[in-house]
């Protein structure tokens, strides 16, 4: 039997400010936005900073590389990627012996250009008004959840394989 506290917990779940999707959906924009002013002044979009990030921790990657570790499709990143070797930051190119790979590589543009870029996380924080330990636990938090997801969304293939 169904209690009216048990039923208008279950009502008040379906509200909007209680939604999990909503909450991160407008986070998302909002730190976006937040981030994108201080990287216009870099000529970056916020996908094409976070490609660079990933090249600045390691270069040269593979397209596959930067599209496991950005968790995005290859066919995503190909458009950003042609635009960040337009405007000279990357280069693109065949892995000799595998015709199949692309090899993305930092210019000597793309790399100076991180000097620039080590001031965007604290003037990040400070537009945020958060401390680097408040950022540490949203990301652990984000990154939790984020892993919870991949769990799921691999459930579905293991019991289409067995």
């Amino acid at each position: 039997m169904t209690t009216v506290s048990e039923t208008t917990q279950e009502t008040d779940d379906l509200l909007l400010e209680r939604q999990l999707c909503f909450a991160l959906t407008v986070a998302s924009r909002s730190v976006v936005g937040i981030y994108k002013p201080v990287l216009e002044k870099l000529g970056l979009t916020h996908p094409q900073y976070l490609v660079m990030l990933a090249l600045w921790e390691r270069s040269p990657r593979t397209l596959k590389d930067i599209s496991d570790s950005l968790l995005h499709e290859p066919a995503t990143l190909s458009p950003l990627l042609k635009r960040l070797e337009e405007a000279q930051l990357i280069t693109r190119e065949r892995v000799p012996g595998n015709e199949r790979a692309l090899a993305i590589k930092l210019t000597d543009k793309g790399a100076a250009l991180r000097a620039q870029a080590t001031a965007v996380p604290g003037t990040i924080r400070e537009r945020l008004q958060l401390s680097r330990e408040e950022v540490a636990e949203l990301h652990q938090a984000m990154t939790g959840l984020i892993a919870a997801t991949q769990h799921t969304a691999d459930e579905p293939r293991k019991m289409e394989a067995t």
